[in-house]
């Protein structure tokens, strides 16, 4: 459960909206008992079940909206940490959450919790491939974004010619003899 939790809150940001997320799979986990006989990886089950519910939660906040109180965020608005390493968890925090959700999904599963590119590939119902494109694809624009770079998708889709530009933009100036 210590996974579901970490992982759910990283998802999240918020630890209370995590545990009821948590909470939620657990209850639907448990509420399909007739499911856990025919299930071969329950770490995995529960972690389908928790981004399940996750991405129903955020489809039902994109119709809806978010009400967020001004008193709940209050206290982060006035006084930024002074501390270099709060600084780039900060930084690290707000580039994660600024990552398109499919990103943002496989590197949370691989990189904190430590699932396998196949377990990652079962969880969220896609190609092995998918999951280590998006790993790569992920990382690269996390790299952006902590280094001030850009917060598109990296150019590293379409003709090319953005990653062209970019890499041409980053070569040192050579005079012309």
């Amino acid at each position: 459960m210590t996974g579901l939790r970490r992982y759910a809150v990283a998802l999240l940001g918020d630890a209370i909206e995590a545990e009821d997320l948590v909470q939620e799979c657990l209850v639907r986990a448990l509420s399909r008992g007739h499911v856990w006989a025919r299930v071969r990886d329950r770490r995995a089950y529960l972690f389908t079940i928790l981004h399940n519910i996750h991405v129903d939660r955020r489809a039902q906040y994109r119709r809806h909206g978010i009400h967020v109180p001004i008193d709940d965020v209050a206290a982060q608005l006035h006084s930024p940490p002074n501390q270099h390493e709060r600084l780039e968890i900060r930084d690290f925090k707000r580039a994660l959450k600024e990552l398109p959700e499919n990103y943002k999904t496989v590197i949370l599963l691989i990189g904190l919790e430590g699932i396998t590119y196949r377990q990652a590939a079962d969880i969220l119902g896609v190609p092995i491939g998918t999951i280590m494109s998006r790993l790569s694809r992920g990382r690269e624009m996390l790299r952006r974004r902590m280094n001030g770079g850009t917060h598109g998708n990296g150019g590293t889709h379409g003709n090319g010619a953005n990653a062209e530009a970019s890499t041409l933009e980053e070569l040192p100036e050579v005079e012309a003899k």
